[in-house]
């Protein structure tokens, strides 16, 4: 075991340990070696390239102990930021931003990552905007938060959103129930965050009153949407056709935020996906913009990654 790093002020040491050592259990399990703390003074087994990054990481989790308390996310991101050389403005990053919104629990949502930034403050910006990249990088959490912001703040008078209703090998008509039962599981994500951001009961009442549609993307056709916030989830499913129905619904005064990630689609074989084909015929036009996530913006438990790190290995099964 060699030393690694001298924790300078001791009183935040608790900051940067975690609590019950949390975040220390969490970076063991992240480079799988072992961690000893004693007094202000870290050391580890860890091969020499790793105690590299674990010295980076420990200096700005001390220089941030002073600012703010990190949370196992955020150590992680901390981490996989470090091992991509790009903790430049880390500092700035954890203490400046700012909340998105407030959660009907009380509880901020601030942005998690440097694009999850970049893409809020493209949302503020744009009026239409792709995000794009792999699941698990707050795409559409951070559009629907984004959404009921300006619902809030009286910046629209409608949220719109939708997905389309392409299945992985099954069929509607084997569901069960009527339409509205049979599309509800594929917009529940949609359904989900709402609850999150707004409570069960308010969501309910805005869905009464029609200030905020769920709906699949074929009921959008025909429509004007204007003074609206429309979000269009799982876009890879869209056909070249339904995208250009969905994009040409824009009005006046209105946003529109597009989410998917064009490396999984579930459209039949020799389909083109819609997404893929307006990222590319869009681009450079005025008021349009594409944010692209990356596996850097996917902080999952150090477990997750491991398991996908393993597919991987065997050919991402």
């Amino acid at each position: 075991m060699q030393e690694i790093y001298r924790i300078k002020d001791f009183k935040n040491a608790y900051k940067i340990l975690g609590v019950y050592d949390k975040n220390i259990e969490i970076i063991k399990s992240y480079f799988d070696c072992k961690i000893v703390v004693k007094d202000n003074i870290i050391k580890s087994n860890a091969k020499e390239e790793i105690k590299e990054i674990l010295e980076d990481v420990f200096y700005k989790m001390d220089v941030l102990s002073s600012k703010t308390i990190l949370n196992e996310r955020e150590v992680i991101y901390l981490i996989k930021l470090r091992e991509a050389h790009k903790l430049n403005g880390v500092v700035d990053f954890f203490t400046l931003r700012k909340p998105i919104l407030t959660k009907w629990d009380g509880k901020n949502v601030y942005p998690k990552t440097f694009t999850q930034e970049e893409y809020i403050k493209t949302i503020e910006k744009e009026e239409i905007i792709f995000g794009v990249g792999p699941a698990g990088t707050g795409k559409t959490y951070l559009a629907v938060a984004m959404a009921v912001s300006y619902l809030k703040q009286n910046k629209v008078k409608k949220l719109i959103l939708t997905r389309p209703a392409v299945e992985a090998g099954e069929y509607l008509g084997f569901l069960p129930g009527d339409l509205k039962e049979k599309i509800d599981p594929y917009l529940r994500p949609l359904y989900d965050a709402l609850y999150d951001f707004l409570g069960v009961e308010t969501t309910n009442k805005l869905l009464e009153t029609k200030v905020i549609e769920i709906a699949p993307l074929a009921y959008m056709r025909g429509k004007t949407l204007e003074n609206a916030f429309i979000i269009l989830d799982e876009a890879q499913n869209t056909s070249a056709i339904q995208m250009k129905m969905f994009l040409t619904r824009l009005g006046f005064s209105s946003k529109m935020v597009i989410t998917g990630d064009p490396s999984q689609t579930d459209l039949q074989q020799g389909r083109t996906s819609g997404l893929k084909q307006a990222i590319s015929i869009l681009k450079n036009i005025h008021n349009i913009k594409t944010i692209e996530f990356m596996r850097l913006d996917v902080v999952r438990n150090p477990l997750v990654q491991k398991i996908l790190e393993r597919y991987d290995e065997h050919g991402n099964l």
